[in-house]
Parts: C-alpha cells; structure tokens; sequence
C-alpha cells in the first residue's frame, strides 16, 4: 500500500485502538464498498444486533500500514432513540443532530434542486437509524464482509434493511466522474502518528475532528454524555451527490472551441488539472507524474498568487480550503476543515461525451468532524454558495455550489478577469443525514458491554 512509505509512527498520541477505522485510513486502491442503512424496529434487538456486530468492527490502531478491509458503523439521531438510550444522553446532543440533516435545509442552502423535498424517497423520511460501511480492495473481500454482516442482520427480524448502495472506483486510478484524481488533501492529524507531508501546513489538533481532545483554540467541544459514549468518537456527514457530467463536458465546449483551451477551463474551476497536479505549481500545462505522486501533489500554499491569477478564488479546491490566502471575511481555515472520504457510485459516462445516458452516478460524500454540523453549515453557506469571503459577492464554488444554470466563474487574468457565465449545476444533492460515529468502547458501552472488556481480534472471512 502506498501509504506505508508515507507514514510511519511518530507522537502517537491519541487512542487509535478506540477510533473506528474509516475516520483514519485511506482507502485501498482499487476500492469496492457498500453503505448499508437500517431501520430499528425493536430497540432490544438493535441492542443484540450491534453486540454480535462488535468483534468486526474495524478500529485505526496502525492505520497507515493496512489496507485490510474495514466495517464500520454510525447512528443517526433517531436510531439512537431506538436503542434506547438513557433521556439525560438524548438531550446532551448538539440540536442540529437531533433536528437532522434535512430539517436544515435552509441553513445547508439545500433549496430549489436540492431542497428535501425533491429529495429520493429513502432520504426524506426518519427511517434510516442504522448506517454500516464496508470498504475492501477486492470484490472477494467485500463480499466475505458483506456475508457476514448480512448473516448477523438475517437473525434479527427487529431491524429492517433499508437501503444497500454499493460503491467502488469510477475510474481506474481513483479518478472521479468528472475526470479528475480524487482523495487529495486531507488534513493532518496530531497524534495520529503521520508524517508531514505539506511542509507549508501543520498538523490540526484531534479534538477538531475526534471528542475528547483539545481542538484548536486549546479547549475541547461538547461533547454528548456520558464520557464513554463520546471519547474517542465523532459526528458524520453523509451526502448522496448525482453528477452531471455530460453537462459539464457540454458547458466546457461552449465555452472554447479547442481541447486545451477547454482543459484549462476545467483546471481554473477546480484548482487541480485532471491529474491531480496543483495548478499553482505547473500554471500552464498538466503534469500527471507530479499529479499521481502522493508526497508532492499537496505540498504547496498560495502564497505567491494572493491575485488569483493561477488557481482562481472561486475554484473548488481554493474555496474548500483557502489555506494562506488573504481572505475579505477574515476566519481561522483550521477550524473549518472536515476529514473527507467519499467514494464514487455507477459506471463512467463515455469520455467526452455530452449527452446523458440516463444512468445514476456520483458521489457519496462522507466527511467528519467534531463539529461536523456546525462546519458543514458554514461551509455550504458561506464558501460554497456564498463568494464574499474573496470578494465575490454571490459567486458560487463552480462544481459543487448550487448555480442552477445562472452560475458564474470568475477567472482573474490580464488585462480584464474572465467570467463564465450561465453555469448550470453539476452535482444536484439526492439526500443525507448526518450521524453520530461512536468509539468502539462507546459502542460496548451502548450495547451493555463492559467498556474494558478486551476486543476480540478481529476473525478471518
């Protein structure tokens, strides 16, 4: 696995043996999952159901040098009302969690084409109380996790399968949809026991994204009670995207006539050419070495191009993480940032192709915080769908913000900027929750296991 050149044991200083596997652990490449929701319809048997699911869930103890297979498993606000835990707990959760996501529409600016209302039938109800991702390098390997969680759930007629999405690389080489490398750019964490590997960047404190340890400002966050039901967790977010990606193909050729010209369009929005190269280190032409080589591809700062005039304001990658950029509405980048693992669903359009075939593929955005609500909110209001932050008034982020065929994309160059104008949506919100992801003694804890009682090791598929 690529990751065991990268990362090696340093101040190990948080409980990884507590933390579920996927908050850390990169995903395999090739990658083949499944997210898998349930509903509770006996709080007893959820109770059963999760302790007989306990031995395989996976937890980040060496996270850098696996790329075994993991299980894990996050409950929304609901489902944990299903199993029953104490009201003192309930009460303790920050209220955004307990509203859910779709109740926050307008907070999210998840109107118009995104509003829940338009929402898939599955996502819109409060049914989904049970979430468990498996993600595998081989099909093999999935499908003997898949088996065994199925069994488990096959022996409690207390807990309903609701949905079953599977998932895995769209495009060989972990390229998204649109084309471009996907998985880039996570924050450090301190204490996971990285390395550095943006020399311009240091390493977040855990408590930004893990309850129970010092965040930035050197203070710890709420945190839902008792103490071992949050230590050592985290909050979720869950979001379904579809992509549009014949749209996409279509606008770019509106917009330039030859193959570079439209190349450069794509990079200039998104911050990155298609191979992952960052735009500010190779301005002019792609450079898919530098893009494919995971040491080098994040070890960069904006600060020789505070005009823009290399990566955009407005591009994707500038907005979702402005890093030393002098910003008009001033904020701390460190306290906004959310560990991300999406992962891809449905085949590939044909290359270039502008027409849409009618089949469903996108994304299924997965990220964590320890705040998660709070910053996905501010993310969605303020960097995606809002430009004021770099002077741009309502400009919106030009792959994920909400345009609605009236977006525009500014481009600063000499002697005028360039704008783009009309840009329709690219990726249209299908549904989401967001989720509460215990601890693994946290999930002892909740299904009246011992917290010390020691983890089996995990078995053999």
């Amino acid at each position: 696995m690529f990751l065991k050149n990268l990362f090696k044991r340093t101040a190990e200083k948080i409980e990884l043996h507590d933390i579920q596997a996927i908050i850390l652990r990169e995903r395999p490449l090739p990658y083949h999952g499944v997210n898998v929701f349930l509903e509770i319809q006996d709080g007893p048997s959820g109770k059963v159901f999760l302790k007989e699911l306990l031995p395989y869930i996976t937890s980040a103890q060496n996270w850098w040098d696996s790329d075994d297979a993991w299980l894990s498993v996050a409950f929304t606000y609901e489902g944990l009302k299903k199993l029953e835990l104490p009201a003192a707990t309930l009460q303790s959760f920050p209220d955004a969690f307990k509203e859910g996501m779709a109740a926050r529409g307008q907070k999210l600016m998840d109107i118009n084409e995104n509003a829940p209302e338009k929402w898939e039938a599955a996502f819109k109800d409060s049914g989904n109380h049970i979430a468990v991702s498996i993600v595998a390098k081989s099909k093999a390997e999935l499908d003997a996790k898949k088996q065994v969680a199925l069994r488990i759930l096959s022996n409690h007629a207390g807990i309903k399968l609701r949905i079953q999405a599977d998932f895995d690389t769209p495009i060989e080489g972990n390229f998204n949809h649109f084309g471009f490398r996907d998985g880039i750019s996570n924050p450090e964490i301190e204490g996971s026991g990285a390395e550095r590997l943006n020399k311009k960047e240091r390493p977040i404190k855990a408590g930004e994204f893990i309850l129970g340890y010092a965040n930035e400002t050197g203070n710890k966050y709420p945190m839902p009670q008792p103490l071992v039901l949050a230590k050592n967790g985290t909050f979720v977010i869950f979001r379904k995207y579809h992509s549009h990606v014949a749209v996409f193909n279509k606008y770019l050729r509106d917009q330039a006539k030859t193959k570079d010209e439209q190349e450069m369009i794509a990079a200039k929005m998104v911050g990155r050419w298609r191979s992952g190269a960052p735009l500010n280190m190779c301005p002019f032409k792609d450079n898919p070495a530098l893009g494919a080589d995971t040491a080098k591809n994040n070890d960069f700062d904006f600060a020789s191009d505070q005009n823009g005039k290399i990566v955009p304001y407005s591009s994707h990658m500038r907005r979702m993480n402005p890093r030393d950029t002098k910003m008009a509405v001033m904020s701390d980048v460190n306290l906004h940032r959310i560990i991300r693992k999406g992962v891809g669903y449905g085949v590939p359009l044909a290359e270039g192709s502008t027409k849409d075939d009618g089949v469903e593929r996108g994304l299924y955005f997965i990220a964590f915080s320890a705040k998660a609500m709070e910053t996905l909110e501010f993310l969605q209001k303020e960097w995606v769908n809002n430009g004021n932050f770099v002077s741009l008034k309502n400009e919106r982020d030009p792959m994920i913000g909400l345009n609605e065929g009236k977006g525009t994309f500014t481009m600063p160059s000499d002697p005028l900027p360039k704008r783009f104008i009309g840009m329709p949506t690219f990726n249209t919100l299908k549904g989401g929750m967001y989720l509460f992801m215990p601890g693994i003694n946290a999930l002892k804890w909740m299904c009246g296991v011992s917290p010390s009682a020691i983890m089996p090791t995990r078995p053999n598929y």
